[in-house]
């Protein structure tokens, strides 16, 4: 048997975990690399894999396979030059490793007749029924410990600080990073706020403490702002817009309401970079051995999940049916600290 695998969307920490737990996990089969996602794909760029590719891979942030965000449904004749390259290269099963953009083509080529297994992958940690994706536990870490730091400067200098972070659509990593480290609000895309409300928890801590943290996600909208912050130009092949800038927005209004001295902090793609801490190393691996098995199994359409401690398989479809947001039961336990 030939299995081919294939990394795509953004990168993040665990990545090479997973690939490598694939092809570790393997019997005979021959594993198959496609490089840079379905763009790959559809450009025919495979690659052979075997155990000297991936010694040692699990340590490295990235994916060694690169990737890219192609919607190949969106490309004349896209997911016919798959299909044809892949019964080319005589591939016989397919993993691939994506968020929702990702898990969300292969299950319509599952629906084609293609023998796929999915693997669970955003930095958002917002696909649905699984309780974490990896890189979400390492970007928490470099969330916290950047907030960690801007205190003392905050404190220093008496200012008001942004600190933005990703979630386009869910405000996992910044809710948990900003509660490890004590942020004094926290904004996040589930929860909208009026600006006025943000003025008033923002004065009633700086007349208490002198200075203020404030942890955002990209994807929030204050609500009489009436849109998201970002570049609308700059869409991608799924009908993204790319975000950034809230944090600067909110800056300068905040600063020309209530003269506090303001600054705004981008942490952006420092968040998805660098070495995966343990947890993310050890879900990827537990994820790649698990996908692989799926695949000797015969069990195609599925998608591997963590629930509890236990690494199950579910239809692939039930990963990308809703988004996993952050519950209110959360977020008011997060609100006990803010001010």
């Amino acid at each position: 048997m030939r299995v081919a695998i294939l990394t795509g969307g953004g990168d993040c920490p665990g990545l090479n975990a997973v690939i490598r737990g694939i092809v570790k996990a393997r019997n005979e089969e021959e594993m198959i690399g496609i490089r840079r996602g379905w763009r790959g794909a559809v450009e025919d760029t495979y690659v052979e894999l075997g155990n000297d590719d991936v010694e040692g891979i699990h340590l490295i942030g990235g994916t060694i396979l690169g990737t890219s965000r192609v919607n190949p449904f969106s490309i004349d004749e896209g997911a016919e030059k798959i299909e044809k390259n892949l019964k080319k290269h005589q591939i016989d099963a397919l993993i691939a490793i994506g968020g929702d953009d990702t898990l969300s083509v292969a299950a319509k080529f599952s629906s084609r007749g293609l023998k796929i297994v999915g693997v669970p992958k955003t930095i958002d940690n917002d696909v649905s029924n699984t309780d974490y994706t990896f890189g979400f536990h390492t970007a928490v870490n470099v969330g916290a410990d950047a907030i960690d730091r801007l205190q003392s400067t905050a404190k220093s200098h008496e200012r008001v600080m942004f600190v933005e972070l990703m979630g386009r659509n869910a405000g996992w990593i910044t809710l948990e990073a900003g509660l490890a480290a004590g942020a004094h609000l926290i904004l996040i895309p589930e929860f909208p706020r009026t600006i006025d409300e943000i003025i008033k928890i923002i004065d009633k801590r700086m007349k208490l403490k002198g200075y203020a943290v404030i942890a955002i996600a990209e994807g929030f909208k204050p609500t009489d702002l009436g849109s998201v912050v970002g570049d609308k130009e700059n869409i991608d092949a799924f009908g993204h817009i790319k975000l950034g800038g809230i944090a600067h927005y909110l800056s300068e209004v905040i600063e020309q309401k209530t003269g506090y001295e303001t600054r705004s902090v981008v942490l952006g793609h420092l968040l998805r970079g660098g070495t995966p801490t343990a947890f993310d190393r050890i879900l990827g691996t537990r994820y790649g051995v698990k996908a692989m098995k799926l695949v000797q199994q015969g069990d195609f359409g599925r998608m591997v999940a963590l629930r509890g401690n236990d690494i199950i398989s579910i239809p692939l479809e039930y990963g990308v049916s809703t988004k996993k947001l952050v519950p209110y039961e959360y977020y008011k336990l997060a609100e006990m600290f803010f001010g």
